[in-house]
Order: C-alpha cells, then structure tokens, then sequence
C-alpha cells in the first residue's frame, strides 16, 4: 500500500511538471533552453525504456544502444531519400519501432537464457555487430561520416517539436507506468525479486524476460527516433556503448525500478553536462568537463545508493514508522 501511495504521489508530481513544462516556453523564450529540454525528454523516454530492463525485470544489458540506434536510421534514412512529412515521419518511426520489436525479439530468444554478465556481454557484442554494419554499410549509412536530412515543415518550429516530445514523455511515463502495474508487471517484479521462485510458481521466466525485453527496445526505438530528428543528422555514434551507459547511468542516478527516477537522471546528466560544458569558456580547467562529469556521477553513487528517487522513498518510509510507533505508543498511553 505504501508503495502505492508513493508511485500515485510521484505520479502527479510528474504531472504537474508537465503541465509546467507545457506553460513554460510561453512564458521564457530561450531557445537553448528549448533545445536542452527537448533532449531531456529524449533521453527521459530511453532511460525509461532502460529502467523496464533494469529496474523491474533485473536484466543488466550492454547493448540497449542497437534499438535507439535502429530508431534513428529508419527514420534518417527515410527522411534522407523521400520528401519530408508528416505522414512519412510517423511511418519511418512505426517502422523503426516494428523493427526494433522483431530484433528485441530475436535477441531476446538469443540471449536471455543466459545469467546476468554473460547476457551483459552477449549484448554488447551483438550491439557491436550492428555498429559495424552501420560503418561498413556505406551506401545506406554514409559511415561514420554520417549525414544530414530534412525535417517537415511542422517541425522546423523548435516549440513544435518540443511540445511533440514532452506529450511523448508523458505518454510513454503513464503508459509503462500501467504497463508495470499490470498483472504481467507484477510477474517481472516477481522475476527481479526471485527468479527460481517465480520459476517453480510455474511461470515460463524466458517468455516473460522476452516480453519485457520487446517493451523496452520498441521504446528505446521512439526516443532514437526523435533524438535524430533533433539533431537533422545521424552517424554511427547512436550505435555505441556511450548511449547504453547514459541511459544506465540515468537510471542507477535517479533511482532504479521507479521510471520517475530515469526523468530525473536524465534531466540532471543533461542539465550538468551543458552547465559544464559552458564553464569551459570561463576557465581552461572546466575544458576537462568529462573529469568533472565523472566526479558527479560518483559524488550521486556514494550518498544517493538507492538513488535520488529511491533514496526519497526511503527517508519518507522511514517517517512515516515513526509516526506510526509514536501515534500506537499515544494510544496505549491513553489506554
């Protein structure tokens, strides 16, 4: 019950964020500050889409990077060869996220036989095989070189996009988040918490892992999608293990198995990675930004544990015990 009223407070909490966030390009005109939040919704929606791996099914994977990649292309290279609209931009992005559930699919198969790091490394090999491809696959990819694309007309308006991106965010929030509530979400938590119990229940755990494994690369494929129609370009680099590792990294820092906490990790690795990056013209020092960057990510480890959000949870579950003790000893006194 506990448990539900955090998730259900959280829940608003977001919501009301949102409706913020709707406002707040109305009222503050930035367009930097309208570029940095639209990436915060991208990588809100992939870390999100980590965290049903991570977080609720206990499934560490080191190639997450190929979905998101996946997303990217089919939307780069259908924009590249045909005339930009909006028709063909949800199509390519329908494509991407049908593809990336058959390759999750196959992967899944694949893989999720095997035990924590040999599935881990098995991951990033096969991501590695996509990386290649994409390199080797010249005549499609343009290589590490990469190219440019144009976007529809609706897009060309930053505001557009943005507002496109946090509805996006929020349905993707309150969609996983009836996902994991869901009776099959509550056999992913059993498999997390006791895989062997869930097994002997009688539950079939691989057909459950592919299931969670299908959700999470048709999610991390939207959010590769819109990521590289922020940018008008793609190369090779949505292929590599720097982008397993920020969504990782979103998730361990806001708070794993809360898919609130990924929003929060990714609006602090965003915010702190522009922040740095701009102090690089005040002093030669903070053009070492990346040491920086390092240094927040151990700083949030060592005193946020459970994470930002986990740790939260912890803090107000443990006030809520005392004044449960204190409120029965009142009682007893007055007995």
């Amino acid at each position: 019950m506990r448990r539900n009223r955090f998730t259900d407070k959280e829940s608003l909490l977001f919501l009301i964020i949102g409706i913020a966030l709707f406002v707040f390009p109305f009222i503050y005109e930035d367009r930097s500050m309208l570029i940095l939040f639209t990436q915060i919704f991208i990588f809100a929606i992939f870390a999100m889409s980590y965290d049903i791996l991570l977080g609720f099914t206990g499934i560490v994977s080191f190639g997450h990077a190929m979905f998101f990649g996946i997303g990217a292309y089919c939307v780069s290279v259908m924009l590249k060869h045909y005339e930009p609209t909006m028709l063909l931009v949800t199509g390519a992005i329908i494509l991407g996220v049908l593809f990336s559930l058959i390759i999750s699919f196959v992967v899944g198969l694949m893989t999720l036989r095997l035990k924590s790091h040999y599935y881990a490394m098995l991951t990033l090999a096969l991501a590695g095989l996509f990386l290649v491809a994409a390199e080797k696959w010249r005549t499609l990819t343009y290589g590490n070189d990469g190219f440019t694309f144009r976007v529809p007309e609706f897009f060309h308006n930053r505001l557009h996009f943005y507002l496109v991106c946090l509805v996006l965010m929020i349905i993707v929030y309150f969609g996983l988040k009836r996902f994991i509530q869901s009776p099959l979400g509550r056999i992913l938590l059993a498999i997390k918490d006791n895989e062997q119990r869930a097994e002997s229940l009688g539950y079939q755990v691989l057909h459950y892992k592919i299931i969670a494994s299908i959700v999470a690369g048709g999610i991390a494929s939207l959010s590769g999608s819109l990521y590289a129609l922020s940018l008008r370009f793609v190369n090779t680099s949505v292929f590599t293990m720097d982008i397993t590792l920020d969504a990782l990294l979103m998730t361990i820092i806001g708070g794993v198995g809360t898919l609130i906490g990924p929003v929060l990790g990714a609006a602090i690795i965003e915010l702190a990675h522009h922040w740095l990056t701009g102090l690089a013209k005040v002093h030669w020092i903070f053009e070492r930004w990346l040491i920086l960057f390092g240094i927040v990510y151990i700083l949030a480890v060592m005193f946020f544990p459970n994470g930002i959000v986990g740790s939260a949870r912890k803090l107000v579950a443990k006030k809520g015990k005392k004044e449960d003790v204190s409120t029965s000893e009142n009682i007893v006194k007055e007995g």
